[in-house]
């Protein structure tokens, strides 16, 4: 499933717990997806705490607690980590991670935990969310055969990379234009793991952040930015994209364009996917009101001119995802929808 219908489920989830109809949500996938990312996402967009349990990391006394006595009877200390409302607040999400790096005796010990919401006389907050996440077995993390009886407390769900939504929470979160623009040229290096090589370091949402991070740090430094591109992504992906920001020298005036002054359609497909992702980053950075209305009807101007119609709807669709409704009220939304409706008619029909 796609991350944002994950976000959707875990969304749902978490206003289930009003309802009481709350269900533990276990997250499987390759490492580098963005299963803890989400969940995150999830308890920020609420503004709940997250506590965030590795139970690969204790023993089974550390989740049950210590035994003391009390009195004639022997009582059980509750461990300082679980959710408490008191200290915690009445509304979290318990985010149980590499739950199936656990080893069983360890996983027997969240049993009831996790169904019954319970642990001895310990009881989770009825405001809490329980969700958990964990590599498949085949990918080579470490990673023990999930018992029945715990798959069984949770519904389970796989994310799956998916383009479009990592584009749109690029432009979101200000990842670099020509790193977006060279996965959109590149669209198959966003996750390209092969467990059976063992790669240190390969392409994956997360790994593609550290290399925008590596070309703010080491953009004007030509000698190692190839190098620490590649640490991040791995050999073959990281002399990819060096080699593709190194021709962007040859791109129009971006400034030009949104300011609706004549700029050339470049004729390499490379360069186009680098204009579209500069063009729609310029776009979010514009501010509100009069300045980004004008700078996406421009750029709507820009968008028909692409030769192949297709790229003008890629660049418009990323644009409405990054900006909202500004691309339908520009005055010029009109005329390049006309221009496109038959590119846009074709991807909507029966069979396609």
């Amino acid at each position: 499933m796609r991350p944002s219908r994950v976000k959707a489920v875990l969304e749902t989830e978490f206003a289930a717990l009003a309802r009481g109809t709350h269900t533990p949500v276990m997250l499987w996938g390759p490492p580098g997806v963005g299963k803890s990312q989400l969940v995150h996402q999830v308890a920020e967009r609420h503004g709940v705490p997250l506590v965030d349990i590795r139970l690969s990391q204790l023993e089974p006394s550390d989740l049950r607690g210590i035994p003391f006595r009390a009195g004639e009877r022997v009582e059980w200390a509750v461990p300082n980590m679980l959710p408490d409302a008191e200290r915690h607040g009445a509304h979290g999400v318990l985010f149980l991670d590499e739950i199936n790096s656990a080893p069983p005796s360890v996983s027997a010990a969240a049993y009831q935990l996790i169904l019954d919401r319970r642990l001895g006389e310990y009881r989770v907050p009825p405001g809490w969310a329980i969700f958990a996440a964990g590599n498949r077995q085949g990918d080579r993390g470490v990673t023990w055969t999930m018992p029945a009886p715990l798959a069984n407390r949770f519904c389970h769900y796989e994310v799956q990379p998916n383009l479009d939504d990592w584009v749109a929470w690029a432009y979101a979160f200000g990842i670099d234009e020509r790193l977006i623009a060279f996965l959109r040229f590149r669209p198959d290096l966003l996750f390209d793991f092969d467990p059976a090589q063992n790669p240190s370091a390969f392409p994956s949402p997360r790994t593609w952040e550290f290399a925008h991070r590596a070309l703010e740090k080491f953009g004007d430094d030509h000698a190692t930015l190839p190098g620490a591109l590649q640490a991040c992504v791995g050999d073959a992906a990281g002399i990819e994209l060096n080699a593709f920001v190194a021709n962007l020298d040859r791109m129009p005036d971006i400034d030009a364009i949104v300011e609706g002054r004549d700029a050339p359609v470049p004729a390499d497909l490379d360069l186009q996917y680098a204009v579209a992702s500069a063009l729609v980053g310029r776009a979010v950075r514009s501010g509100e009101g009069g300045p980004r209305r004008a700078a996406v009807g421009h750029i709507l101007d820009y968008a028909g001119r692409f030769p192949q119609k297709e790229m003008g709807v890629m660049l418009v669709s990323d644009l409405q995802k990054a900006v909202g409704t500004d691309v339908f009220e520009a005055p010029q939304f009109a005329a390049w929808a006309s221009l496109v409706a038959d590119v846009v008619l074709a991807a909507d029909s029966p069979g396609r």
